[in-house]
């Protein structure tokens, strides 16, 4: 009796261990195939790899020089042509900036001085707050400027040739009017159709100290111009 008990056992402990070795495999493979579809981790290097960031740089690099290259070209050909490049800040003669910024802290005690302001009076309406003082070398010069225009007249099919130009959009139309000596006023002996205000342009011709008044805003320069251009950003 006590074979068949020893044979019954060493045949369990067989089935045990053949089934304990098949099992291994399969429990060894379940981490592998989740560690194969799992997602980003913490730490995971996630977004552009450094190749790409650097042919980004080389991008960017070679657009400011390109800008650059195209400045230096356009500055050489306008030296040739006699046309000097100003900004709106070389308008200013020496002094003008503080004198201007005197002038609107004096409209600002007024205006917030707590006193009521009639409808329609002259506290109540846009003023020009500037002066009329001009750089005196700059008349009768060849200038070229960037800006944007102000019309007198209005329509698609309109033919412009006396119109305000000045330093920012809205103007003299949406908010005040610029200082005197920060608005040209811009005639041409060639009608322009005037489509796209919002498109800043450069203006190119001869630069007056020379005065004109308007319902929209004095000015205290005047250019006669002889070109005009789309303004690249």
């Amino acid at each position: 009796m006590k074979k068949p008990l020893i044979l019954t056992s060493a045949i369990l402990l067989a089935l045990v261990v053949a089934c304990g070795e098949t099992a291994v495999p399969e429990t060894a493979s379940a981490p592998a195939a989740a560690t194969a579809n799992a997602g980003p981790k913490v730490g995971d290097k996630i977004g552009e790899g450094d190749a790409e960031k650097a042919a980004r740089k080389a991008e960017k690099d070679a657009e400011i020089v390109a800008k650059a290259a195209e400045a230096a070209r356009i500055k050489a050909e306008l030296e040739a042509r006699g046309i000097l490049s100003v900004g709106w800040e070389d308008l200013m003669p020496e002094g003008e900036e503080e004198r201007l910024a005197q002038m609107y802290q004096s409209q600002m005690a007024t205006l917030y001085s707590g006193a009521a302001i009639a409808e329609g009076s002259a506290a109540d309406t846009s003023v020009q707050i500037g002066t009329f003082n001009t750089v005196d070398a700059l008349n009768g010069v060849k200038v070229r400027i960037p800006g944007y225009t102000v019309p007198f007249e209005y329509g698609s099919k309109a033919e412009i040739t006396q119109f305000l130009l000045v330093p920012y959009f809205g103007a003299c139309i949406h908010s005040p009017p610029p200082p005197p000596n920060q608005t040209i006023f811009v005639r041409t002996d060639t009608p322009i159709k005037l489509k796209d205000l919002a498109q800043a342009v450069w203006i190119e011709g001869t630069m007056l100290t020379q005065t004109q008044n308007s319902d929209l805003a004095d000015a205290a320069y005047t250019i006669e111009m002889t070109s005009i251009e789309k303004y690249e950003y």
